[in-house]
């Protein structure tokens, strides 16, 4: 279904929503934190440091340290390749998937909200 909103209008959707998981989750994501983690529940796996980086544009350094956080809040796993010692496997953990889920509700909620 297609929605169509002004600038202004996608802009207060993404800021009631926003808002909102930030108090309802507690878990307070930067913007960078929540590609990667829309990267890998999206797009199928495996998924790689190295190719996050890539694919954002910004260094490995930059993905392990947003990583670390996402891993200590239970978001993502991370594992050396069996095959590859040198890459690092990002997988999907339950607690990420819901944590996307709940903000995937809110997303669909505020916008029939704001169109209705």
């Amino acid at each position: 279904m297609p929605v169509d909103l002004t600038p202004s209008q996608a802009l207060g959707l993404w800021h009631e929503v926003t808002s909102q998981q930030v108090q309802q989750d507690g878990r307070d994501l930067t913007l960078r934190q929540l590609a990667i983690l829309l990267e890998i529940y999206l797009v199928p796996p495996p998924h790689t440091v190295r190719g996050l980086a890539s694919k954002l544009g910004v260094t490995k350094p930059v993905i392990t340290r947003a990583l670390d956080t996402m891993g200590e809040l239970g978001l993502v796993t991370r594992m050396r390749d069996d095959r590859d010692r040198r890459n690092v496997i990002i997988k999907r953990t339950v607690d990420g998937a819901l944590y996307l889920e709940r903000l995937g509700d809110l997303i669909i909620a505020r916008g029939r909200a704001q169109t209705a």
